[in-house]
């Protein structure tokens, strides 16, 4: 296994595998007073002024080829006019999801291509109509007009209004010198009017300006929040077809895990046994030849053979508890975490609270995985103690391995502790890793709980 702790473990611990995250930039200002300023608010915003012409577009195509190959259905033209508009609405979704890759730095993915089962014209007529992808793609446009409208006008009023009224006192001199009153009028009739004029009505006018400028990012943040879950929900691809991509990622993982276990059994048993056994087939022979002509060195041979046997017998059972100890099959997790917590170079303290026992494939992996979590420690953390629970919660298996060590394990790419995450993912498990530099490490395994 790749060493978990390296010399680099001073880098910054990060959560979730191969996440790459940053460590967060400390600010001088709190973000309330970030925000009017921040990029992601001007590109929030320029999302939404872009959505309303865009959608415009959209909904007015949708509901023309909709209506059209609606009218036409009582004629035969009626369904590949239909499957055009679902079509070009797929297209449209293409812009869209690069829109807001850009501008809301939402990443989403390709639906899969439409390909029909002959690869003729109706064959791909009767795919893009079966397909409810193109479906959600034709009710993202109809459903985002309106949505649009709102966020826009919203959006454009606060924004405008709120640097307006900030900036009142810099421009209120463009009343008097231009149109002949004293400045922005809340009240007038035939003989009286009110007029935004003093300095305690232009601070008034500028704070409450500022307000509005201060709480605008928010509002914007929030509709385009809507935007992301319609984008996300309606343009890409569909809950089920991620799954089917998720399960077959899963697959080659685990696949590759069993090819590289099988090769490193071969290995054992090749570079370990196997020769030991080699070896002793050979001094038996010659101890065989020496037996009548000298004994007492034909004995030592046996001897020095009997050695062997045992040195090879104990290869085999290590190779044997490797691939599923014999333990864990008759005794369950509690006995087989205690046996492999007595072979650590630290004392562990085990202890597991299970009614019952899991599926032995689960199980299976709840042992590997400790085992691997404690092999890390004995080489790498440099630890005095250690602690193993194991605990059930509603459908999942709960593991976790502390160590009073000095830290620094990390879920880098190319790490023990990522190969491991992508193990326990194949089986829709979950790694968490807490190991600050100096210690304690706290690592946590999820498992589903097949009974």
């Amino acid at each position: 296994m790749a060493t978990a702790y390296g010399p680099d473990t001073r880098d910054h611990q990060r959560s979730g595998a191969g996440s790459g995250d940053n460590p967060p930039v400390k600010h001088s200002f709190p973000a309330v007073l970030r925000a009017p300023l921040e990029a992601r608010t001007w590109r929030e915003f320029g999302y939404l002024l872009l959505s309303l012409p865009i959608s415009v577009v959209l909904f007015s195509f949708a509901i023309t080829m909709t209506s059209l190959g609606a009218g036409l259905l009582i004629t035969f033209l009626g369904i590949p006019v239909l499957a055009l508009g679902l079509a070009m609405c797929r297209g449209f979704g293409v812009m869209e999801r690069a829109r807001a890759r850009g501008l809301l730095k939402l990443q989403v993915a390709e639906p899969a291509p439409v390909r029909g089962r002959t690869g003729g014209l109706m064959s791909w007529v009767g795919a893009v109509l079966k397909s409810g992808v193109s479906w959600r793609h034709l009710l993202y446009a109809l459903l985002h007009f309106p949505w649009a409208v709102f966020a826009f006008t919203v959006s454009l009023t606060f924004w405008a209004y709120g640097w307006a009224a900030f900036s009142y006192p810099l421009w209120q001199w463009v009343f008097p010198a231009y149109v002949g009153v004293d400045g922005i009028q809340l009240y007038g009739d035939a003989t009286h009017g009110i007029y935004l004029d003093s300095p305690f009505e232009l601070a008034a006018t500028s704070a409450f300006g500022l307000a509005l400028v201060l709480l605008t990012p928010w509002i914007i943040r929030g509709m385009a929040s809507v935007d992301r879950v319609m984008v996300y929900g309606l343009l890409g691809p569909s809950r089920l077809a991620s799954r089917v991509v998720e399960l077959e990622s899963d697959r080659g993982v685990v696949v590759d895990t069993a090819a590289a276990d099988l090769r490193r059994i071969e290995r054992d048993l090749h570079d370990g046994a196997q020769a030991r056994l080699v070896a002793l087939a050979m001094d038996l022979g010659l101890a065989k030849e020496k037996l009548t002509e000298d004994p007492e060195a034909a004995a030592r041979m046996v001897d020095e053979a009997h050695g062997e046997v045992k040195v090879a017998l104990q290869e085999l059972r290590d190779l044997a508890r490797g691939i599923h100890p014999a333990v864990l099959t008759d005794r369950g997790l509690d006995a087989a975490l205690s046996a492999i917590a007595s072979r650590c170079t630290v004392p562990v303290r085990v202890e597991v609270d299970l009614a019952s026992r899991p599926a032995q494939a689960i199980e299976g992996i709840a042992y590997f995985t400790v085992s691997e979590l404690l092999q890390n420690v004995s080489k790498h953390a440099r630890a005095t103690r250690a602690t193993v629970d194991v605990w059930r919660t509603a459908d999942r298996l709960l593991l976790q391995v502390t160590d009073n060590g000095r830290g620094g394990a990390k879920l880098s790419a190319g790490s023990g502790l990522a190969g491991l995450a992508e193990r326990l993912d194949a089986v829709d498990g979950v790694l968490v890793v807490d190991s600050p530099e100096g210690g304690p490490t706290r690592i946590t395994a999820e498992l589903p709980w097949r009974g």
